[in-house]
């Protein structure tokens, strides 16, 4: 029993499902609750098995019912786009009475920060809970099983904050975290005023991909969005070099059978493995996830004696050691009446 990514509890007994959605926590790659359970319950073969299993059942499961998703799938109805437009027009009204404070110099500086930085700050907060509204209206009104929505909440690909933007606004556009100021002297297009502080003028856009954008909204994401792909650039080529030093630096370390980490001149690195000398793959990552050692056991000794009749029907233990006693006891000879052991003489040749 655990919960998945979307709060719900998930039950499985002897096997099947009883309640919730297998998802991405249940046999993701860097979550896998049902395969992290099975490898340290059975061992890595059946969990191998596992996998291949379910792989089949669900490419079985994909062939049977089918699986897609089109541009109608992102729709919304009129009266949430009314909504929609609502929440935008009331952001739009608290951003320009932020605006109207800074400019009449009624407006508080936050602690540490400058008035500019503070009103820039509160923009950027009041725009991104109109977007979260937005997305919350259009949520309410996708049905549970609209193929984006699926594919989302079960983290097969995308999020809901895609489907925001799909369906409802794609939101403000920052680059190096704030809102975009960069562009022609005193502003960010020709298309405004100098001085223009609105959210439009500095990168908000209002429309859903869906719909899609303006001609200033397009260029506004243009400027967004480049800045993800150096980005993604620059820490490629980073993160690469830098796996590629580590690997040389450690490639030389070895356990050792005494516990030791030493390199090939035999200098030791670490007295005891990790600092503890424990083994990763067999450490429960959370207090949710541990080793139901008794549990082990009994299943253990049921199928040890399974097939020795009647006599421990009942008898059972409920853990290991319990076992152990049990056995120990049948197997000490009785004191009464115990025959003698024959214990030979060692003669001197």
């Amino acid at each position: 029993e655990f919960t998945s990514s979307t709060g719900d509890t998930v039950m499985i007994d002897e096997g099947a499902l009883v309640e919730g959605t297998i998802d991405e926590d249940a046999v993701g790659a860097f979550g896998g609750e049902i395969v992290d359970t099975i490898v340290k319950q059975y061992g890595e073969t059946r969990a191998r098995v596992f996998i291949n299993e379910v792989a089949s059942l669900a490419m079985r499961a994909i062939m049977h019912f089918g699986f897609s998703i089109g541009i109608d799938d992102e729709s919304i109805s009129d009266a949430a786009e009314a909504q929609i437009d609502e929440s935008m027009d009331n952001a739009y009204e608290r951003v320009q009475e932020l605006i109207d404070t800074y400019e009449n110099d009624d407006l508080e500086s936050l602690p540490g920060r400058t008035v500019d930085e503070t009103l820039e700050m509160k923009i950027m907060q009041t725009l991104g809970k109109a977007r979260d509204s937005a997305g919350d209206i259009a949520d309410e009104h996708f049905d549970d099983d609209n193929p984006a929505v699926i594919m989302a909440e079960s983290g097969a690909r995308g999020s809901m904050l895609n489907l925001t933007q799909m369906a409802a606004c794609v939101g403000q556009q920052a680059v190096r975290g704030e809102r975009i100021n960069r562009g022609y002297e005193g502003r960010t297009l020709s298309h405004f005023k100098p001085g223009d502080l609105s959210a439009e003028a500095h990168g908000f856009v209002e429309d859903s991909y869906r719909s899609g954008l303006t001609p200033r909204e397009f260029f506004f994401h243009a400027m967004g969005g480049r800045e993800g792909l150096v980005d993604t650039a620059v820490r490629t080529s980073k993160s690469g070099y830098l796996q590629r030093r580590l690997i040389n630096a450690l490639s030389e370390l070895e356990t050792q059978y005494d516990g030791t980490v030493r390199d090939t001149s035999d200098n030791i690195v670490q007295f005891e493995f990790g600092e503890d000398n424990t083994s990763p793959v067999k450490v429960s990552s959370s207090d949710d996830n541990e080793i139901d050692v008794d549990e082990i056991a009994d299943r253990v000794l049921a199928a040890e004696f399974e097939d020795e009749g009647e006599e421990f029907a009942g008898e059972q233990a409920t853990n290991l050691s319990e076992s152990a006693d049990d056995r120990m006891d049948r197997d000490r000879p009785s004191s009464h009446g115990a025959a003698p052991i024959d214990v030979p003489e060692v003669g001197d040749d």
